[in-house]
């Protein structure tokens, strides 16, 4: 069975511009591709930019015609991608990850902790399965989920050792937001991986810094700062290994 090869995509959105936004996705795609990625993770709300005002007349559905040369191109690179967009929610519009399959497939996780302010226009959501990976299980938190120790917690229960975090985080929250991240990873056994947004959204100044931790609370790499990059961990054996890759698409 082959290890598998994560990356967190640290993005810059265009606030509101889906179509500008899953052009630059696709090309994120293809650099992750070439970087033998097999699991792409991005930011919180991604394809939009973190804009709660302009979020209804921004969801999106797994059978949204407008994903499928994304879907496509996930397909035909082997990988899995978990992008960032509003969505329809039985109870209203919640905040979402698109899980978008190497087999073509397209499926939904939501938010399940609101930070303060974001509801309305957004309800919580209830979360979603795990995503099965070669000898991983992932579990997905969607930013301010991660805060909370019970949610982290749920998932290394449900079996999960890998802890997928798309993020939207700021100067003053970084630290705090990182130190809990590795706290999860050091008190649970779980690696954890973290796409944050490299530039400003929704009137957060992002910091950039996407990071990887170990299972025992070590952060094997970070992003240097802000700005476009891919931040690549390959896992060789019981070990991983990790680096920053600049990309030059924006």
């Amino acid at each position: 069975m082959s290890s598998p090869t994560l990356a967190a995509a640290q993005s810059i959105s265009i606030p509101g511009n889906l179509t500008a936004n899953l052009r630059s996705h696709l090309d994120v795609v293809t650099a992750a591709a070439e970087a033998g990625v097999t699991l792409l993770l991005f930011p919180e709300l991604s394809l939009t930019g973190y804009e709660p005002t302009l979020a209804a007349a921004l969801a999106l559905e797994p059978a949204d015609i407008r994903l499928l040369p994304l879907r496509e191109a996930c397909r035909a690179a082997g990988l899995t991608a978990v992008v960032g967009a509003p969505v329809q929610g039985p109870t209203g519009l919640q905040i979402g990850a698109l899980i978008l399959g190497a087999d073509g497939s397209c499926r939904v996780h939501t938010k399940q902790y609101l930070h303060p302010g974001e509801a309305p226009p957004f309800v919580p959501g209830s979360g979603g399965e795990l995503l099965e990976l070669p000898g991983l299980k992932g579990a997905l938190a969607i930013c301010a989920d991660s805060n909370q120790p019970a949610h982290a917690a749920a998932a290394r229960a449900r079996g999960a050792d890998l802890y997928l975090v798309s993020a939207v985080i700021g100067a003053t929250g970084y630290p705090a937001d990182s130190a809990q991240l590795a706290d999860h990873a050091r008190r649970l056994g779980m690696a954890v991986l973290m796409a944050n947004h490299g530039a400003p959204t929704g009137g957060y100044a992002c910091v950039g810094r996407s990071a990887f931790w170990q299972a025992d609370g070590h952060c094997l790499v970070a992003a240097p700062g802000d700005g476009p990059c891919l931040v690549v961990v390959r896992q060789q054996g019981d070990n991983w290994q990790g680096e920053s890759l600049p990309l030059s698409i924006w």
